[in-house]
């Protein structure tokens, strides 16, 4: 298919293609899953992935620098992998881990370590407090009458919480936080940047 400049991956298959490709970019290797692969003149597939520096650009373009800030993230899959490290390339001041199952939170956070081992990163509960940025980088909030991802009662007005979740663009938790008085971050800025970010990647 010589018309075939490459393709968009997305949940649930980012850990399983990125084993098809040919070619990883950095991230991609370190965190085994791409969400976009770009095809090369010859056929070979090159894999990255976007969703960090996506989200964080999102972040910026919002006005909310994650440099020297805390943040809380839920989630230890593909995209939460791709977000924790783009905030600590970010230069956030601290991370917290929250996953259901806590030994992808775990192998999560041993990466990390490796990668940026001045940055103290920790493992959570279900309670965000404390924390400047709260981030949920699950599918949870994709569905009508999904748990929610963390405790929003613990939630103050001083924190940013923020979604990757795109539809519903304002999430169970998103209306929590507003309610609480949060700055909120709606998850169409990291798609947008995202979206630039491939036509890069993919010479368009």
């Amino acid at each position: 298919m010589q018309n075939l400049a490459g393709f968009v991956i997305t949940v649930p298959h980012k850990t399983a293609v990125a084993k098809l490709c040919d070619e990883l970019s950095d991230d991609a290797e370190r965190m085994e899953a791409v969400n976009v692969i770009r095809r090369s003149s010859g056929g070979k597939l090159y894999g990255a992935i976007l969703d960090g520096k996506g989200f964080v650009a999102g972040l910026r373009e919002e006005g909310i620098e994650p440099e020297g800030r805390s943040a809380y993230l839920v989630g230890a899959g593909g995209a939460a992998s791709a977000i924790a490290y783009a905030l600590a390339e970010a230069g956030v001041s601290r991370l917290t881990l929250a996953n259901r199952t806590q030994e992808k939170a775990e192998a999560l956070r041993q990466r990390l370590g490796k990668a940026y081992p001045a940055l103290p990163v920790s493992l959570g509960g279900r309670d965000p407090k404390g924390h400047d940025l709260v981030i949920n980088a699950t599918s949870l909030g994709l569905k009508e009458g999904d748990p929610l991802p963390l405790d929003v009662e613990s939630l103050t007005e001083e924190q940013v919480v923020a979604e990757i979740i795109m539809e519903p663009a304002e999430t169970s938790l998103l209306k929590a936080a507003k309610s609480k008085g949060c700055t909120v971050q709606y998850g169409l800025p990291m798609l947008k940047n995202q979206l630039k970010l491939m036509a890069e990647t993919m010479g368009l």
